[in-house]
């Protein structure tokens, strides 16, 4: 999960970004929710190191038994890694999808900028986002 001092918000299609204290840095992936409702990921394409976003851009995509998504980007931000671990074993996102440390689920490690920031501010905290999920029909 968020190491202490990160701060997590959540976005109404199922992404999540943690940033850190300074909000210069951070990482995003799929929800919990998200991968329960996709099932078996089998395949998960990810970002270009250095691909710049604004919010609401195609991060990436991921593949289930059942159906494939794209992955939009919560903030305006800059790539700086990709979790290739995923091209190897697309199923961790099934298992540990809101973990951003080494061997999670997540998708991208991010740079944030001014207008990310301000995009951040913009999202659901835990607590909106578990009442969101809560109320959406399925």
């Amino acid at each position: 999960m968020a190491k202490t001092g990160d701060i997590r918000k959540y976005t109404k299609d199922h992404e999540w970004v943690d940033l850190n204290a300074d909000q210069t840095a951070g990482v995003i992936g799929i929800s919990e929710y998200a991968a329960e409702e996709l099932g078996d990921v089998v395949y998960v394409e990810l970002p270009e190191e250095g691909k710049q976003l604004v919010a609401g851009d195609a991060l990436g995509a991921v593949e289930s038994v059942k159906s494939a998504a794209d992955i939009n980007s919560p903030i305006a931000c800059t790539v700086t890694a990709s979790n290739m671990s995923l091209e190897e074993k697309p199923g961790t996102i099934n298992q540990v999808p809101e973990d951003d440390s080494h061997g999670g689920g997540w998708i991208a490690r991010i740079s944030v900028s001014e207008q990310g920031r301000k995009d951040f501010e913009t999202l659901m905290d835990p607590e909106e986002y578990k009442a969101f999920t809560g109320s959406e029909e399925h």
